[in-house]
């Protein structure tokens, strides 16, 4: 998660500029481009917070190494899409992780009938025996050893 206190809009173009060493109007340039979007004051100026100023900051050390503007704006998309990337693998294992909590809790097994339909019994129990029933009982046993 974030830390809100790095997203609050606190600076004026100033004062950002200053903090991040560059020219004002830099900023607007940076902004124009879409390499950094400040949010807007209702006089519709521009409140860089402090993970804006970190930005800037960035992109002047990747500047000064030789990469252009534009290939900066390509690094700094290809990062936002990792770190989305990496938000969703953490949903995914959670959903994963509360699907394998509830198979867990569940004193169920699967099983397929004589006809081959799957059928859910209660652990233990083994399908309606037909005559000479072929069912299959699939078992899986919880981890540490326990039953």
């Amino acid at each position: 998660m974030t830390d809100r206190s790095e997203e609050r809009a606190l600076f004026v173009i100033s004062v950002a500029a200053e903090l991040a060493e560059m020219h004002p109007q830099t900023l607007r340039q940076y902004d124009r481009l879409g390499l950094v979007k400040p949010t807007r004051a209702p006089g519709r100026s521009r409140r860089y917070s402090q993970r804006d100023v970190d930005k800037l900051r960035e992109i002047q050390r990747l500047s000064q190494e030789g990469i252009t503007l534009e290939g900066i704006k390509r690094i700094m998309q290809l990062e936002n899409q990792v770190a989305a990337l990496q938000q969703r693998v953490l949903e995914l294992t959670d959903e994963r992780d509360a699907a394998l909590d509830r198979v867990n809790q569940d004193q169920s097994v699967w099983a397929a009938s004589p006809s081959g339909e799957v059928v859910r019994l209660p652990r233990g129990s083994r399908p309606t025996a037909r005559p000479r029933s072929r069912a299959l009982v699939v078992y899986r046993p919880r981890r540490g050893g326990e039953d």
